[in-house]
């Protein structure tokens, strides 16, 4: 007898997935009886739609373009510049990394002697030569035994959060948005991350350690996706970031509290729409769209691309301004979706210059005309001439403005268009708007402030919320925020000696009951936000672990300090529990791979042991200089020993900087297979001796009692 239909409605889709997964993974993989076909980078329709749009300016131009799109793409990285030690990274980079390139691509090119080697290009156009091109595609790097030494280079770096790898247009609409540490920040469709990477990382530019007023708030709609979003942003370790789950287009008002004390809705100073797209601007990285592309996914798409621009919108502060991108070439995704807004906001929004925050950057200039087609690619010059049969799918804000209005009242001529031939990128779409009063729906009221100033204040339009029958994705985790009775941080004060400028309501715990195993750490404005909006959206993640319970015995304090976080809290710890180190001694340390044997501390130099006088045993912060920089890292003294809590990838970070030896840590996929095919094949030759061997004394033992 099966289920009532009521309990089987309830069943948990998230578990069910899981079941499946795992019953999926215990199969053995069907192997295929013919080899995978190469997919053929050819769409007829893509290159009639394109042609007919004249994205490019000459036949010629199309030829370089086509050329362009059926190349691999060129691998690009850049620096973390917000990093006290990008600057140290970058003359590394310069000196070992080039060296090593050039050795390796000599080598991997070696049939090929009169193949040139071109050098990594700094991108010019993104500021302090943090953003370099490698002219080689990822599986040349990820399959070439020469290029290992890179591969591994750029696995470490990327993990411990000092470099990212990017692709070069994808870097734009950060760039051009211009965040300030003091800027409330909405990333609305942020997954998987690379772009809020960015906005991290301007938003703590230039800061000297100290935690900036503003904040990011990353969203995605898909729950999963959330997890790659605090993924990316994890190795930033920002305390001024939170994430959250929700749809983008109907992103609910919010609240904060002013500096006056006042609560007021949430505005934002700067607004990133990277929203869902076709795609087809990354044919060179996602072959498979070739096979798939036509134009029922730009006309499908436009209708939530203009909604969620329109939220922005509504979301963005007076004054502020937001970017629009997408990954597309196609003008319905792009001008048709910023002529649909602005047509009717009725002058609030301005389409504003920005190529002058990128210079040398090689781009067209944004459509003024273009031509919406139905599937079958017939085209229509307005809407008057579209089928009835056809106006469920080719809407009337679709269409282009007249010319004169497209120039002189839209500007849509500022926007950027990307093309891949114009310096060997993907393709890629950037307009940035300033907002320059209310919307028309938006309604303005005057409000009197705690210090009985008045000003106007712009109420953030309610979009109608869909219901839903259960809460999406994982239920997470509570945000417990400490109190002033909070008896944790008494212990957490005394050991670390914490100024009195820190605030303890910063600090955070994931559970309501029990030992609080993680402390974790936020900035001000952030646990505001958090308090005030948290049953009007769902919160993911938000704070850096910071501190973390630990079961020794015989110490003044139960936690240690989390590595994550000693970046935020380094500035609050007092000087009892600092301990400068000589770089002999630190590289000691951070070489020492067994756990159980850390150095001695009388093995150490006499000046870090005289330091080290007068530390208690415990958590402290180990400090070292290198070329004018402090590199800080977090320790442990015990009676006898010292040694560093650094994981793996931030261990190869701090030796690479250091100069210390990175043998150990190189690894040779290629080689460690060709080993162990060799021990394979010792064995197997090992277990035939074997056989032979049995097979000589029993046909010994046969011969003897036959005789």
């Amino acid at each position: 007898m099966g289920k009532p239909k009521h309990m089987t409605n309830k069943q948990n889709p998230f578990a069910k997935k899981k079941r499946n997964n795992k019953e999926k993974a215990a199969e053995a993989p069907v192997r295929r009886d013919k080899p995978y076909e190469s997919i053929v980078l050819e769409n007829e329709s893509f290159e009639a739609y394109y042609k007919h749009q004249q994205i490019c300016g000459s036949d010629a131009e199309w030829d370089q373009f086509m050329a362009h799109m059926r190349r691999n793409l060129p691998v690009t990285f850049r620096i973390t510049g917000s990093k006290a030690q990008a600057q140290l990274l970058l003359k590394l980079i310069k000196e070992d990394f080039f060296e090593e390139y050039f050795r390796a691509v000599k080598e991997l090119r070696k049939e090929e002697p009169d193949a040139l080697v071109e050098p990594p290009r700094c991108l010019e156009w993104y500021p302090r030569e943090m953003a370099w091109q490698l002219e080689l595609s990822r599986k040349d790097i990820r399959r070439s035994e020469p290029l290992f030494k890179l591969h591994n280079f750029l696995i470490s770096e990327t993990s411990s959060g000092y470099i990212s790898r990017q692709e070069a247009v994808s870097m734009i609409p950060p760039l051009v948005l211009g965040v300030e540490p003091h800027h409330k920040v909405l990333d609305m469709c942020a997954a998987p991350g690379s772009k809020t990477a960015q906005l991290i990382e301007s938003l703590h530019a230039g800061d000297g350690g100290t935690i900036p007023s503003g904040f990011v708030m990353a969203n995605d709609v898909d729950n999963n996706r959330c997890y790659m979003l605090v993924h990316q942003a994890k190795r930033l370790n920002s305390p001024c970031f939170v994430v959250t789950n929700g749809d983008s287009s109907t992103f609910p008002s919010m609240q904060y509290t002013k500096d006056d004390g006042t609560v007021s809705p949430l505005k934002f100073d700067r607004v990133l729409c990277d929203v869902p797209c076709s795609g087809d601007g990354t044919l060179r990285k996602n072959a498979d769209i070739w096979n798939k592309w036509n134009l029922a996914q730009a006309s499908n798409l436009h209708g939530l691309q203009y909604r969620i621009l329109k939220r922005g919108a509504e979301l963005l502060e007076v004054g502020g301004k937001l970017v629009y991108s997408t990954c597309s070439l196609n003008p319905i995704e792009n001008e048709a979706v910023l002529h649909h807004l602005l047509k009717e906001s009725d002058d609030s929004l301005e389409i504003v210059e920005c190529s002058g925050a990128l210079p040398t950057l090689k781009y067209s200039t944004g459509l003024t005309y273009w031509e919406p087609a139905s599937k079958d690619l017939t085209f229509y010059k307005s809407f008057e001439e579209v089928p009835e049969s056809q106006r469920t799918v080719l809407r009337p804000g679709m269409f282009p403005p007249p010319k004169e209005e497209a120039v002189n009242r839209y500007h849509l001529d500022r926007c950027l268009r990307i093309l891949p031939h114009q310096q060997n990128t993907g393709g890629f779409f950037v307009a940035l708007l300033e907002k320059k009063k209310p919307l028309p729906w938006e309604t303005v009221t005057a409000v009197v402030g705690a210090d009985g100033q008045e000003s106007s204040e712009t109420a953030i339009v309610e979009p109608p919320q869909k219901k839903t029958k259960y809460m999406r994705g994982f239920k997470e985790d509570p945000f417990v925020f400490f109190d002033e009775k909070e008896e944790v941080f008494d212990s957490l004060n005394k050991f670390f000696q914490l100024s009195a400028d820190f605030e303890p309501r910063n600090l955070l715990t994931r559970c309501k009951v029990g030992k609080k195993k993680n402390v974790y750490f936020c900035s001000s404005i952030v646990r505001d936000i958090v308090q005030l909006n948290e049953k009007r959206i769902k919160m993911i993640n938000l704070g850096v672990k910071s501190f973390v319970r630990c079961a020794t015995r015989n110490i003044e304090c139960d936690f240690r300090l989390a590595s994550e976080g000693l970046a935020n809290v380094n500035a609050y710890i007092g000087s009892q529990r600092r301990v400068m180190v000589q770089k002999q001694d630190l590289i000691a340390l951070l070489s020492c791979t067994d756990p159980t044997r850390p150095p001695e501390i009388s093995s150490l130099t006499a000046e870090t042991q005289k330091n080290l006088q007068g530390v208690a045993s415990g958590s402290c912060v180990l400090e070292c200089m290198v070329e004018d920089v402090k590199l800080a890292t977090v320790g442990w003294k015990g009676a006898m020993s010292l040694r560093a809590y650094v994981d793996q990838y931030d261990t190869v970070h701090m030796l690479r900087l250091l100069g210390g030896d990175l043998t150990k840590f190189e690894k040779n996929k290629f080689q460690d297979k060709r080993d162990a095919v060799e021990a394979q094949e010792d064995d197997e030759q090992e277990a035939n001796d074997d056989m032979a061997a049995d097979d000589a004394e029993s046909a010994a033992v046969q011969e003897e009692s036959n005789e």
